[in-house]
């Protein structure tokens, strides 16, 4: 479909079918028959939404699993023993991600956290992890821009391969997460990628690729589509419209994807309401689709040269379709 990097879930492959099964399986690559590169988190962001299950000290953190109440603990090296397990390409380290709501002082405790942790997962990374596994460092600092800045200043000196902003879309207003990615990002070493960790809207990755991100990751067009909810060029559908019963048109087009090209919107419509798995599949299709175009153009825009051009275009869409009415913006 034109995806390179697949993520995958570390904490949920720690505890099914658990990263040292995965491992003499002969890892991620081998178990899934996929050639193409691998990112996997740490899986702390999971670990710190167990609010309850939880316990974060300075050295790591104890949990029990949501699946069956079972006892684990985590740290910066066993997080990456984990990934290594896997086979990762591109391995994540263990940060404290505070929720959006979390006040100064807490923000400040998660980022000095995390700085200790990427201290010991840049210490620690060469014994660990393969010669060929990347690892990537994480921001954090919630939308505070000077704690942003100072936090940037410490990770930037470690040996990692690439940098991502953590501990955003987390509940935080979105002019206001967007504001923070467009002061931080730019200030990101210039000759390493540069990754938005959680983002996935239209206007979310036009504003993340116009200052100067990389990669980005979401479950929206897949987590949208079984919800009923289709991205297109003319708008987001909810499949769920009685309007949608005796519509013979594809569902976009101006998508390439099989779904458009075979299949109606009426025929969708069926599908979600006879609660057939087929539906999800063919709706996940096109989100994806949906998303590749149009991250596509940007990147095509960026190799020709004529980004701003292409931006304007992306933009009008988004205006049209997908940013809120009440929303102040420009291109």
């Amino acid at each position: 479909m034109g995806s390179q990097t697949i993520l995958a879930n570390a904490y949920h492959l720690t505890h099914r079918p658990g990263h040292e099964r995965v491992r003499d399986l002969g890892g991620l690559h081998t178990m899934m028959d996929y050639d193409g590169p691998i990112l996997t988190d740490s899986g702390g962001f999971q670990v710190f939404s167990l609010r309850g299950l939880q316990k974060i000290d300075d050295d790591g953190v104890d949990y029990r699993t949501h699946f069956d109440g079972s006892k684990h603990r985590m740290t910066p090296e066993s997080v990456l023993q984990v990934q290594a397990n896997l086979g990762s390409d591109i391995c994540m380290i263990l940060d404290h991600c505070p929720p959006g709501d979390a006040t100064m002082p807490q923000m400040r405790a998660a980022m000095d956290r995390t700085t200790r942790w990427a201290e010991r997962a840049a210490k620690s990374r060469r014994d660990i992890l393969a010669p060929s596994q990347l690892c990537f460092g994480i921001v954090q600092g919630g939308t505070d821009l000077s704690l942003r800045a100072e936090h940037v200043q410490a990770m930037q000196g470690l040996d990692f391969d690439g940098f991502a902003l953590g501990g955003l879309s987390v509940g935080e207003p979105v002019p206001q997460m967007h504001a923070t990615m467009a002061e931080v990002a730019p200030t990101l070493p210039a000759d390493k990628p540069r990754y938005v960790m959680g983002i996935g809207t239209p206007w979310d990755l036009w504003q993340a690729v116009s200052c100067g991100v990389d990669m980005f990751d979401c479950v929206i067009p897949s987590r949208h589509a079984r919800n009923g909810q289709l991205f297109t060029w003319e708008g987001r559908f909810n499949i769920k419209g009685a309007r949608f019963r005796d519509d013979g048109a594809a569902l976009d087009a101006r998508c390439p994807c099989a779904t458009c090209r075979r299949f109606s919107r009426a025929y969708l419509r069926h599908l979600h309401d006879s609660g057939d798995p087929l539906y999800v599949r063919l709706a996940t299709l096109h989100n994806i689709a949906f998303f590749h175009q149009f991250v596509g153009a940007m990147r095509q825009g960026i190799a020709q040269g004529n980004f701003a051009e292409v931006s304007k275009a992306l933009f009008g869409v988004i205006s049209a379709h997908y940013l809120p009415a009440e929303t102040p913006h420009k291109a």
